[in-house]
């Protein structure tokens, strides 16, 4: 007994199994010290500051300056970063090696980098459009002066340079060419006109209507594809154009027309009718047009050489910045003691990180040169300290499937060292099968051994997933390809893996067991379910026996653990009423009822017996001293079944009256002066978990803890009955896959494979492939996986599990380098 209590009392203190002690801390920093300070323990990262100015709005703090000036400087970064990114280039991943330049210097040398670009920019547009307005007049020139050839005797020169329509009145190169080679004359009012320009393909239909219905039908259209694309400015992409010319007579036309085409996005351009003077506008047009590209060619060059120098840096500039930033954050949370000389600060850390977080704050004082060290000293907080536990790469995904529940309160259980185990284990119960099983492990060890390099890049999102639980898919893999064999199924098909079948034909004449029998002839089959069972008459009757009666004994384990759990909590606590009117009732409850069910189960097993248990465990609560019958499997049973079912009423008052009327006992004796509590002294052990640990007494309601307690105990009492069949999900989700699993290779691949035709063979495999794919081994994964959580939320965790804390968040620079903006 006192070794077994030893053994009891090691596992209720395993530091792996609670959150780490914390403990609550102040700094009084001098002023010259504060940034330096302040960045070492940002690369510490073990200490989580607390906000002493929340009752002030960010623009009362007293470093909002800086803390704008950073923003400014990530703001021209963003944008860096964008016009890398349109330009095609690609940023340095590695920071530059140059040596670390002042904030102040930074600041400028961004200023200027942006100041560059932004007039590069604008240059390149203007040009850009330039260009492209001289293009789409190549082009016009091109298309619309065939479509006036045959009217050149019909409108005059004079008439056709004073009509020309300008659509653009900064088009300042094409303005001076036409000036130069056409003059303006007296126009005819009574006269034919027309308007040259180009529009979108997509408008062209929509554009022609609406002319025709302005003009009343008095209007010529004639269009012509462009034989190039051109870049919209207004879309900013290449688009495909029609070239147009509107022939019209009128001024009022003109104005109806001029309008149409502002609407539509049309450009209008001038067009002589004079094939000299067209060619002659053309000739100038297209030596622009190379002068043009010429020069936007050399702008290209300067402005990606100057975008290739930002982005070596930029990457390294970043993450300064963005340290920058967060150490004025964190320096906002900090108050100024009376002198002004100092800021006070005040934080939670682990009690291992204390000498770490020391020997930072006096290298901090040494390379400041600061004449007053930094002040450390721990102190005593009212409220409850956060939680942390230190994890791996492994056991990381464990304990965000418990944290997506809810953080452990403080020092609590931590039901992650379990799920470790239970989670995968419970999955692979519903998943089982050997062959799906070693589908999921190649995919998961290919997230495993290349996950230094998967680490690096940016993931989709459904990867990126897969990726981060690539441990649970590992157990998982690796239990399921047990359960499998338990169950004998590759891919539904059995095999003789351990040995020959205990089964053979009734008749030693037959030859197809499946339909004659089978009669048992030899030993059990050493491991797992006899491969005859599969396709005898007897198949579905025994495997859901099996798997029912088994999922209820993994229930019953699995709920005994969390009960089992609650007790160490308690202990851990100091919490005797938690052990003798919570703990001791609730586990005498679900093993007088559910814990006697599995031990029926285990004795009809082991015994062989006929009994019916849904019969026994009916009658136990109906007529418990009715004789059992055939239905007995043991001496004493019924004697037992009437013991255990009065220890179950009992236990029901025994969790739901004692525990509230003996808190208002002590709550009254404590304010009567009967009790007295240790009075604490001034002085702190520092090694010690300190007092902020400790639980704060509140104004006692008897009322309120009444119905608390009352609620409390009636859910678990509804709770047995509804979580133990809850876990009949794990026989008849092993079921479902299991019969899906037949299906696919029955009906799919073995049909598709008795005929003697290769094409029909291989669609017939295709179609198995794809269903095992994403039916069996996506869909299926990811019922199973919801299911098992299921199981591990509300079943196992609610035992003991109160999940009300909060989680350690220190200020650390280690999350900088891969956090988006």
């Amino acid at each position: 007994m006192v070794m077994m209590r030893k053994l009891i009392e090691k596992v209720a203190e395993m530091e792996f199994m609670r959150s780490e002690k914390m403990t609550f801390v102040q700094l009084i920093i001098p002023v010259e010290s504060t940034h330096r300070a302040v960045s070492y323990l940002g690369d510490l990262g073990l200490l989580q500051f607390k906000d002493l100015n929340d009752d002030k709005s960010p623009f009362q703090r007293t470093f909002v300056n800086q803390v704008k000036r950073c923003g400014e400087m990530s703001r021209k970064l963003r944008f860096f970063k964008d016009q890398v990114s349109k330009a095609g280039l690609l940023a340095s991943s590695r920071p530059g090696m140059q040596p670390d330049i002042e904030l102040e210097e930074l600041e400028i040398k961004l200023a200027e980098h942006e100041l560059e670009l932004i007039e590069m920019n604008s240059n390149s547009e203007k040009l850009g459009q330039t260009y492209n307005e001289l293009q789409e007049f190549q082009l016009v020139l091109q298309k619309a002066g065939g479509f006036l050839v045959s009217k050149s005797h019909a409108v005059s020169e004079e008439r056709e340079l004073d009509e020309n329509v300008y659509s653009r009145d900064d088009y300042v190169e094409t303005a001076s060419l036409l000036e130069q080679n056409m003059q303006p004359g007296p126009s005819n009012q009574a006269g034919l006109r027309f308007i040259s320009g180009i529009i979108c393909k997509s408008k062209v239909l929509t554009f022609e209507r609406m002319l025709f219905r302005a003009t009343r039908g008095n209007m010529f259209f004639n269009q012509a594809p462009a034989e190039q694309h051109v870049m919209d400015p207004l879309l900013t992409e290449v688009v495909e154009k029609v070239v147009f010319v509107v022939f019209f007579s009128g001024e009022q036309a003109k104005t109806k027309i001029m309008k149409i085409c502002v609407a539509f996005g049309a450009n209008c351009y001038p067009v002589p009718e004079d094939i000299t003077k067209q060619r002659q506008i053309l000739r100038e047009v297209s030596s622009r047009l190379s002068e043009l590209e010429a020069t936007l060619d050399a702008g290209m060059h300067h402005r990606n050489k100057a975008l290739i120098e930002i982005g070596f840096h930029l990457r390294k500039w970043t993450i300064r910045v963005r340290k920058e930033k967060a150490v004025y954050d964190t320096l906002n949370m900090l108050n100024f003691d009376v002198t002004k000389k100092c800021l006070v600060g005040e934080g939670w850390c682990p009690i291992f990180a204390k000498p770490q977080l020391q020997d930072a704050l006096q290298r901090a004082t040494i390379d400041s040169n600061s004449q007053v060290g930094i002040v450390f000293h721990v102190m005593d907080a009212v409220e409850s300290p956060p939680t942390y536990f230190r994890t791996n790469r492994f056991t990381n995904a464990f304990q965000e499937i418990v944290d997506a529940y809810g953080v452990a309160r403080y020092q609590e259980a931590n039901p992650a060292v379990y799920t470790v185990i239970t989670f995968p284990f419970l999955f692979a119960v519903m998943f089982g099968d050997w062959g799906h099983g070693i589908c999921l492990l190649l995919g998961a060890l290919y997230l495993v051994l290349r996950e230094k390099k998967l680490g690096s890049q940016k993931l989709g999102n459904f990867l990126e997933m897969a990726f981060g639980g690539r441990y649970i898919i590992l157990l998982m893999a690796l239990f399921s390809i047990y359960c499998g064999l338990i169950y004998n199924e590759f891919f539904s098909v059995p095999f003789h893996i351990f040995g020959d079948s205990a089964y053979k034909c009734r008749d030693s004449s037959c030859s197809d067991s499946h339909t004659m029998g089978l009669v048992k002839y030899r030993a059990p089959y050493p491991f797992g379910v006899d491969p005859s069972w599969r396709g005898s008459r007897s198949e579905l009757p025994f495997l859901n026996s099996l798997k029912m009666k088994m999922s209820i004994l993994l229930g019953v384990t699995h709920m005994n653990l969390g009960i089992l759990l609650s007790y160490f909590n308690a202990r851990f606590f100091g919490s005797s009423l938690d052990i003798r009117y919570q703990f001791v009732p609730q586990i005498i409850f679900l093993n007088s009822l559910f814990g006697y069910l599995a031990l029926l189960i285990v004795i009809k097993w082991c015994t062989g017996s006929k009994a019916d248990l849904y019969h026994v465990m009916i009658y136990m609560f109906l007529s418990p001293t009715d004789d059992l019958g055939e239905n007995e499997l043991f001496w004493g049973q019924r004697p037992l079944q009437i013991l255990l079912l009065v220890l179950a009423l009992v236990a029901v008052p025994w969790m739901l009256f004692p525990k509230p009327f003996i808190l208002r006992k002590r709550h009254s004796e404590r304010f009567q002066g009967r009790s007295y509590g240790m009075l604490g002294t001034s002085e702190m052990d520092l090694d010690v978990e300190p007092s902020s640990a400790r639980q704060h007494h509140e104004d006692f309601n008897f009322s309120e803890v009444f119905v608390h307690q009352m609620i409390h105990s009636i859910e678990f009492v509804l709770g047995a009955v509804s979580n133990t069949a809850s876990y009949l999900r794990l026989w008849a989700l092993s079921l479902a896959h299991s019969e899906l699993s037949t299906v696919f290779y029955e009906k799919v691949l073995l049909l598709a494979w008795g005929y003697d035709n290769f094409a029909i063979r291989l669609v017939g495999f295709v179609v198995f492939a794809f269903a095992t794919a994403f039916i069996l081994l996506m869909m299926e994964t990811l019922s199973a996986f919801l299911h098992a959580l299921r199981l591990h939320w509300v079943e196992y965790q609610n035992k003991f599990y109160h999940g009300d804390g909060y989680k350690f968040r220190p200020f650390s620079f280690a999350s900088l380098a891969d956090e988006e903006d």
